[in-house]
């Protein structure tokens, strides 16, 4: 990602923000508590929302430009409490089952291999973990909205930072062995038409069978 797209990202995104963004991600993260690792935590529009029940966050972002402003914001913040790694989705640098929640926001539509990321995410996570979600999506089979992404989609993630229009991130979940527990879809306000569906719950990881 450019200097210049991580500089303005804050500012393209404060409508939609506004508009649903900011209640979507307090309202899933209200119940989120312990070890929790957040991929791809970009500006760090998750920070301030997090709960002191959270005992210790670590955020992950591998694009330089992000991770500077990332830095930034949590400067004034307990290091001992908060930490920020480079690492990428596809190779989390964590102990086996070592969170209670892995959160992605706004992420799983750019990962360079969505069903790495999403192993990689179970490995750290605890049994009985959860993967708390917010993504942007593919529009259903057959609809004027997905023909438009699948159309515009190779030009889109070349210029949006390997951005995918047409992922279907439910699925990969599902298919990953996760045990999705609640799940909304909803159209993404004050977005552009073909970024407007998304999907926001919780997915578990299974307890291993006694």
């Amino acid at each position: 990602m450019s200097f210049l797209t991580a500089f303005f990202y804050d500012r393209v995104m404060a409508k939609t923000e506004a508009a649903c963004l900011r209640q979507w991600r307090r309202e899933l993260l209200a119940q989120v508590n312990g070890e929790v690792l957040e991929i791809g935590a970009g500006t760090g529009a998750n920070i301030t929302l997090y709960s002191e029940r959270v005992s210790r966050l670590t955020l992950t972002e591998p694009d330089r430009h992000m991770r500077r402003q990332l830095e930034e914001k949590i400067a004034n913040h307990d290091p001992q409490r908060l930490g920020v790694s480079e690492g990428n989705a596809e190779n989390i640098v964590a102990e086996d089952e070592s969170f209670d929640y892995v959160v992605t926001s706004l992420v799983c539509c750019s990962v360079n291999d969505l069903d790495a990321s999403l192993r990689e995410v179970k490995r750290v996570l605890k049994p009985g973990g959860g993967l708390v979600f917010l993504e942007h999506v593919a529009a259903p089979e057959g609809t004027s909205r997905r023909r438009w992404q699948n159309r515009i989609n190779p030009i889109w993630k070349i210029f949006m930072g390997n951005c995918h229009l047409n992922r279907e991130t439910e699925n990969a979940i599902i298919e990953q062995g996760f045990e999705i527990t609640r799940i909304e879809r909803e159209s993404m306000c004050n977005a552009p038409p073909i970024v407007r569906p998304t999907i926001r719950g919780i997915a578990i990881k299974p307890r291993p069978p006694r």
